[in-house]
This record gives structure tokens, C-alpha cells and sequence, in this order.
């Protein structure tokens, strides 16, 4: 017995739903939590509600599936999903900003240049040559850290220019030489009169029963200061060790012991004599400081503003 309903074609199966897109407002507003840190930071850059950033961003989780940030006591942190897509979601967001910068900012506050690097230098050097821009209505965040960290969260969209101690490899990001430091090996009076001669006749054995002061425990500024100079590695460990040169120079000005230091660092205590060179090479280390920022125009005309500043200050 043949089927009535054999005639009757079977149904085209459904296509599987596209996954859910976010909007660009959901993608701007995520790219400025990550960047300032906080959804109160983001809800002032983008002049919103600090409400309606954390629904944008309860959104945003929504479609994606998974959390981009661990909320915290003050701010937030991201997720590795949150620098995966900040990676991904900046450069083109920065391009469009850009293209409609000037009409969309208009009447709104300028948003801050967001500047890192290394704590000592941004302090004693960078915040000072930025202080008229600051005076004429530049708003500045700084951040500090080590180079490579800093350098991936610029890859990232976190900041908007770098202070690195190293090249970056690669071409994803853009850097040019700010300027050199100098390093010299310094203590306070009371040491150096002990051993300043002994040094140049001996060697620098005669250090080894003093305390050396350093920022951290492998010793870097030392150990390429004992290679450059005196062409043998340094063996003597740490006596203190304080993650911030700063600390480091209080502690030998106090008369501690010594250390290696840039001599932007110790330029009015060498002058003053509160610190003393104890050896004065005709080649000292010097170590070049680059500018870095990401390749493309930046959304923020005052990122261009404070670099060619610290480039024809630093010139």
C-alpha cells in the first residue's frame, strides 16, 4: 500500500542561530572599564551613570558567556577573556573615535592621557616636564610597573604611552629613544672615604664586606655595572632590597651602604655631596628609555600632545 503523504517534502532544516554580536556602545563602555579601572572611572570618561556602566557590562557578560571582570574592594580587574578582547576590539575602536573625535568631544571633558613606566622616572623626570600641559587642562593617569608587564597591557588598549627600559620586539607596537640614562656607583661620605681609594688601587673586591643597597634580589643595575666596568660578575648579595630607587638612594644617603644608581636620580645629592661617586669610569653604562604607544592615530589628540613633549623636552 503506497504512503499519501509520500508527496509532501520534508521541511528545510533551520540554519543554527548566529552568535549574538555586541553593539559598539557595549564595546566602548567595556574598553573604558578596562582602562580606568573601575566602572566609576568609565561612567566619568563617558559621562554615564556608574548604573548604567555596570548593566552595560552585566550585558556584555550576557552575550559573551563569560566574565570580564573580578569585582574588587575598589575597581576591578580583568579577566585573561577581558584582555583577549580588549586586544582585539581596541584598535578598531580607536580608528572610529578618531574619525569622529572632534564633533563627538566637543563641549565634553577631555579625556586623560593614560602614561606609565617605571615609578623613579615618571616621578623625577616625566610628571615635571608634563606639569604645564597639567596647568593648561591636561588630565593625566599614571601608572608604574615593570617594562614587559606594562608593555602587554599597552598591546592591550590599558595605556595609551609607555616609558620602556627595552625595545620592543615586534611591530605591534611603536617606539622611539626619550633618552639615556647614566649609572654611577655611589655611597655617602662617610663610606666613601673608606674606600674610594682602595677601589681604584684594588678593585672592587674591597666592596664585597660593605652593604650593598639594590631594588631587587638578582641585582640588575649592579650586575651590568660590575660587567661594564669591571669586566667580572658581581658576587656579593643584597644587604637590603627596596622596589623603589627612590628608597634605595634614602637608604645609602643615610649611610647604609652603597649602590648603582641613574644619575638623574642622585643629580642634587652628588652636587651637594650628600653622595659621592666612588668610581668614575671613562665609559659608565648608560641605558636607553624608549617612548612606546600602539601604531594608528589615538582617539585622544592629547596622547600626541604630551609625546612630542617629552620627545622635544627630552631633545
Amino acid at each position: 500500500m503506497s504512503d499519501r503523504n509520500s508527496h509532501i517534502k520534508s521541511p528545510a532544516p533551520r540554519p543554527a542561530p548566529a552568535p549574538h554580536q555586541p553593539d559598539l556602545n557595549l564595546l566602548r563602555t567595556f574598553l573604558a572599564v578596562y582602562r580606568s579601572g573601575s566602572f566609576t572611572g568609565a561612567a566619568q570618561l563617558l559621562g554615564l551613570s556608574q548604573p548604567t556602566v555596570t548593566t552595560q557590562m552585566r550585558t556584555l557578560e550576557r552575550q559573551t558567556g563569560r566574565e570580564l571582570f573580578e569585582r574588587l574592594p575598589r575597581g576591578v580587574a580583568p579577566t585573561v577573556v577581558a584582555d583577549e578582547l580588549a586586544a582585539r576590539v581596541a584598535p578598531g575602536l580607536d580608528m572610529l573615535a578618531a574619525v569622529t573625535g572632534p564633533d563627538a568631544m566637543a563641549g565634553r571633558t577631555p579625556d586623560p592621557v593614560h602614561i606609565a613606566g617605571p615609578a623613579e622616572f615618571l616621578c623625577t623626570v616625566v610628571l615635571p616636564a608634563l606639569a604645564p600641559l597639567v596647568a593648561d587642562g591636561l588630565r593625566l593617569r599614571v601608572a608604574s610597573g615593570l617594562t614587559d608587564a606594562l608593555l602587554d597591557e599597552l598591546r592591550a588598549g590599558r595605556h595609551d604611552l609607555v616609558i620602556s627600559t627595552i625595545r620592543p620586539r615586534g611591530r605591534t607596537l611603536s617606539a622611539v629613544p626619550l633618552a639615556d640614562e647614566e649609572f654611577v656607583l655611589v655611597a655617602a661620605p662617610s663610606w666613601a672615604e673608606r674606600l674610594k681609594e682602595p677601589l681604584a688601587v684594588e678593585g672592587p673586591s674591597v666592596l664585597h664586606p660593605v652593604p650593598l643597597i639594590t631594588y631587587a634580589e638578582d641585582l640588575p643595575i649592579a650586575r651590568r655595572y660590575w660587567r661594564h666596568v669591571f669586566g667580572r660578575r658581581l658576587s656579593c648579595p643584597a644587604a637590603v632590597t627596596v622596589p623603589d630607587l627612590r628608597g634605595v638612594k634614602a637608604a645609602v644617603v643615610a649611610g647604609a651602604g652603597f649602590t648603582v644608581l641613574p644619575r638623574y636620580l642622585c643629580t642634587e645629592e652628588l652636587a651637594s655631596g650628600t653622595l659621592v661617586p666612588l668610581y668614575e669610569p671613562d665609559d659608565p653604562p648608560i641605558n636607553t628609555g624608549y617612548l612606546v604607544q600602539r601604531p594608528g592615530v589615538p582617539d585622544n589628540p592629547d596622547v600626541n600632545r604630551v609625546r612630542d613633549h617629552l620627545l622635544h623636552t627630552a631633545r
